[in-house]
């Protein structure tokens, strides 16, 4: 009987290190696709992951059909572990977080990394205590400027225009300059334009033109609203059932994925304008376009930060109050002394 049993042992030791060596599934949401500029940086980052011993069940929101509005509620509801949300539309459930990348505060990815930098910890407390998520990337797609199917020189000639947006602050932004706000998700763009359901858009140069808007405007005004923020969120509850060594590792990847990112908002804009508007194209990701590039005035940045001070930060401030008292004041002290301004509640 012994002797017979130790075929047998021999095989239940043998899967005892493979028991032991179990990987730690995630279930990751993304927005990036394959024609995305972001989609390397994030594949990296789940093939480092994948070396690390976590298996790494990657779905899109698009292939799904998911709305990227709805990333929140579905990191908050545990359906995915991590997702990559784009700020601006998750905002709709709780003003405050659009506080991070209010349009006219940050021009350029100095100005918006001190912001960011300067609001993550309200930002990440917020998540956590509103959504039971916790934010461990933070990083911007890119200056914000308007792509337009017909001849436009400055902000003043977006009067009367039908212009995309896709945040209430944004919004706001369209109509100080006497334009009409059309809410469209980015894949509604496109044929909008091209049928002049919207005379202008408003996107980073990559995302313009890796989602082919050139084929449908004539004219690009450089001028950059905002960053279009965005967060990897994961759910917290899950984050706190994982061992300490496997959120160390989590956390060293994610840290690495955001500064890559960073780095590629401020490497690939400038190509994609190029791109864009008849430049050098030296690029597999870009297509080259002949769009005309509008030469960006002072007085263009000025009108914008008086918009800013002026109607942006009060309207958002008394938006942000009805749901979280005290919100004008923290911001105030976190990005408004980064960036030299103040919101008051009108």
């Amino acid at each position: 009987m012994l002797r017979s049993a130790l075929p047998i042992l021999s095989v239940v030791l043998a899967c005892v290190p493979a028991l032991a060596a179990a990987q730690t599934p995630v279930r990751w949401l993304s927005q990036s696709q394959e024609t995305s500029s972001q989609y390397p940086v994030e594949s990296s980052t789940m093939e480092q992951l994948r070396s690390e011993d976590f298996t790494v069940d990657r779905s899109e929101f698009q292939a799904l059909g998911i709305k990227m509005a709805d990333g929140l509620r579905l990191i908050r509801a545990g359906t995915f572990d991590v997702a990559s949300i784009q700020v601006g539309l998750v905002a709709s459930d709780d003003p405050f977080l659009e506080g991070i990348d209010l349009i006219g505060v940050s021009t350029n990815l100095d100005e918006l990394r001190a912001s960011v930098d300067a609001y993550r910890d309200v930002f990440a407390a917020r998540l956590e205590e509103r959504f039971g998520v916790r934010p461990v990337a933070i990083w911007p797609f890119g200056g914000q400027i308007f792509f337009c199917n017909q001849a436009i020189a400055n902000l003043d000639d977006l009067k009367g225009l039908k212009v995309r947006s896709f945040t209430a602050s944004m919004s706001a932004l369209i109509e100080a300059v006497g334009a009409s706000p059309v809410t469209l998700a980015f894949p509604e763009v496109y044929p909008a334009l091209q049928r002049g359901v919207a005379s202008c858009g408003i996107t980073s140069a990559t995302s313009a033109n890796t989602g082919k808007w050139p084929e449908v405007t004539t004219h690009v005004l450089p001028l950059a609203v905002s960053g279009a923020v965005q967060a990897h969120v994961v759910n917290v509850e899950w984050w706190n059932s994982l061992p300490a060594e496997e959120q160390a590792k989590l956390e060293a990847a994610f840290d690495k994925m955001e500064s890559d990112l960073w780095q590629l908002a401020g490497e690939t804009n400038g190509l994609a304008v190029a791109c864009t508007t008849g430049g050098a194209c030296d690029s597999t990701l870009y297509t080259s376009y002949d769009l005309e590039l509008v030469a960006l005035a002072e007085s263009d940045l000025d009108k914008l930060r008086r918009i800013a001070e002026n109607v942006i930060l009060g309207e958002w401030a008394t938006r942000c109050e009805r749901v979280y008292e005290g919100c004008a004041k923290v911001w105030n002290e976190t990005v408004g002394t980064a960036r030299g301004m103040a919101a008051t509640v009108n």
